[in-house]
């Protein structure tokens, strides 16, 4: 099973300046960051007329590698390095006293190389450059303004402006391809024709970025020179034997009865099974503690995607800590079978809940509500989406503490860029409470989740759902308009106007159209919002009795009118 590996190439130097204001550096992590983050390079060059150029760039580079590899395993890398930086930036920015006096300002340019992309972010004047088969590339845009011929200055750079704007993008990688990275001292005075010439030679890397920079000082440099070199010798790549071998290190567990012992915990009984996946109470042997044990169907023992979503469910849920969401232990034994174990929650569903609550206070739901939502926050903030909430998948327990649990179908950002030669699993949740841009094909983000939210808020208030049964037809593009809401206030009287236009804007069927985060939903479910007050619902759909009786009542009394008639 081949890895990500690099060899690298430095050469800086201070040229006529009395200091060397340029920073630069390559990080690779041993452990499973390798594949969570992959390998940064950076390169930064401290502006010359700010206070403490050379602070500047320190920081930069030092500050980058040591945050961006603090950051959630679970968060891509854009995320993981725009968070990064824009704390770096305001920092920077928080040092200068005012627009005249910047005390420290740098320009930065990172490369991280995550399984088979290439990221890159950039603000300055610094460059990276690809060299492959021949052709050199320009990366990056500089972000220099010319004033005449002569004069420019920098338009974007860390700490030059409290907004940072920074730019990003994704390329391929490929073996053997070559980033060049540079500072303004190289890349003015070596012209590409000349960096393509000895990036062809078949020495060093640290003897081409030497040449390269005793080139640019030859050429009259008055700057510090500069220039990393990253290439690439090998990309992680894994046969599907070396990914089935992985993954079935551990057998299935046989079919376990109350009373059994596996690894030391004793099975108290079988709590639920479905096709996928087996939920056991048991109790740990040394300790009485009492847990819920998760083991796969073996149904699909030979099932690679299966297997590979099953271990990403156990990795997701130690992640993610909150009290609104159901606790993924550690395992403190080595396990003998493919099982994790999970926080044992005593009470009901939410789906058993409205069965038994047909008629709920409406503060009573949205206190249920604001816990799912503080629950879904801290998925979302893991850079996660669940895409299987549901009644059946909130647990409130005796003490009335909900609890989000069954990470069987969640997405994490973060493991979605490693490349995998299994085809991974787009599970889908419940059709009934499934965003429509699922059904569509469509990408999806927090709003997807927000939207089974609406719905299931919906089913509590109402014990129906926003859009009847057509979420359990084939939505395609052609009848996707064909989707109408019906007023959640023509199946509860008691529910307030604006809490029903809430609820509407959150179940749209158009993902842009709906609330942008949890906290403007739940503001408006909780606080009348004047502009649901200015709805007109339909008298049919706000009260269909009512009409028919007035309607029905008005046929009477012609009826009686014509009979009158016809005697008379």
């Amino acid at each position: 099973m081949s890895q990500l590996i690099i060899t690298i190439g430095q050469s800086s130097d201070k040229g006529v300046k009395a200091e060397n204001e340029d920073s630069y550096g390559v990080y690779t992590p041993r452990d499973s960051l390798l594949d969570s983050k992959g390998i940064a390079a950076v390169i930064a060059d401290g502006m010359g007329s700010c206070q403490q150029p050379k602070e500047a760039s320190e920081y930069c580079v030092k500050g980058f590698f040591s945050d961006y590899y603090s950051t959630a395993e679970s968060w891509s890398v854009k995320t993981s390095g725009a968070k990064v930086l824009t704390a770096l930036n305001s920092w920077l920015y928080s040092k200068s006293r005012d627009d005249q006096a910047k005390s420290m300002v740098s320009t930065f340019s990172a490369l991280i190389l995550k399984s088979t992309t290439a990221h890159i972010f950039h603000a300055g004047d610094s460059r990276i450059y690809r060299y492959r088969q021949g052709t050199l590339e320009q990366l990056t845009q500089d972000h220099r303004v010319w004033v005449g011929t002569s004069q420019n200055y920098l338009s974007r750079a860390m700490g030059i402006d409290v907004h940072l704007d920074i730019d990003y993008k994704t390329l391929d990688v490929e073996v053997a391809d070559v980033f060049i990275m540079t500072t303004d001292g190289v890349h003015d005075f070596v012209q590409d024709a000349t960096l393509k010439q000895l990036l062809s030679q078949t020495i060093p890397a640290d003897d081409i970025c030497h040449s390269i920079v005793q080139r640019a000082l030859t050429q009259g440099s008055q700057d510090n020179v500069t220039c990393q070199i990253i290439r690439i010798e090998d990309l992680p790549s894994r046969s599907a034997n070396e990914v089935y071998n992985e993954l079935t290190r551990l057998p299935f567990p046989p079919e376990l009865e109350p009373g059994m012992e596996i690894d030391g915990y004793k099975i108290i009984r079988e709590i639920n099974a479905s096709s996928r996946s087996q939920i056991y109470l048991v109790a740990d042997i040394a300790t009485g503690k009492l847990m819920v044990m998760k083991t796969p169907s073996v149904n699909f023992s030979d099932d690679l995607a299966y297997i590979e979503r099953f271990y990403m469910e156990e990795w997701a849920g130690k992640r993610i800590y909150h009290p609104n969401v159901q606790v993924t232990y550690e395992l403190q034994r080595p396990r003998h079978y493919m099982y994790f174990l999970l926080e044992y929650i005593e009470g009901p569903t939410l789906a058993e809940w409205i069965n038994t609550h047909p008629v709920p206070e409406i503060s009573t739901v949205t206190r249920i509500v604001e816990q799912i939502i503080q629950g879904l926050r801290a998925i979302h903030r893991m850079e996660m989406l669940h895409r299987d909430l549901k009644p059946d998948n909130i647990l409130i327990n005796n003490e009335g503490v909900v609890k989000i649990i069954d990470f069987g179908s969640i997405k994490v950002a973060g493991i979605a860029e490693i490349h995998s030669p299994v085809e991974r699993m787009e599970l889908l949740g419940t059709r009934q409470y499934t965003a429509p841009e699922y059904l569509l094909g469509l990408a999806a983000n927090d709003q997807s989740d927000l939207f089974s939210l609406g719905v299931i808020t919906y089913e509590m208030l109402t014990g129906k759902f926003p859009y009847g049964e057509l979420l359990t037809k084939n939505i395609n593009w052609k009848n996707i308009n064909k989707l109408r809401y019906i007023p959640a206030i023509s199946l509860n009287p008691m529910i307030p106007l604006w809490l029903d236009g809430a609820l509407a804007k959150c179940v749209r069927s158009v993902q842009g159209e709906r609330y942008e985060t949890s906290s403007e939903f739940f503001h408006d479910l909780t606080h009348p919002n004047e502009n649901f007050m200015q709805q007109h619902i339909p008298l049919l759909e706000k009260n269909p009795l009512r009409v028919w009786q007035v309607i029905s009542t008005t046929l009477f009394i012609i009826n009686l009118l014509l009979i009158y008639l016809l005697i008379s």
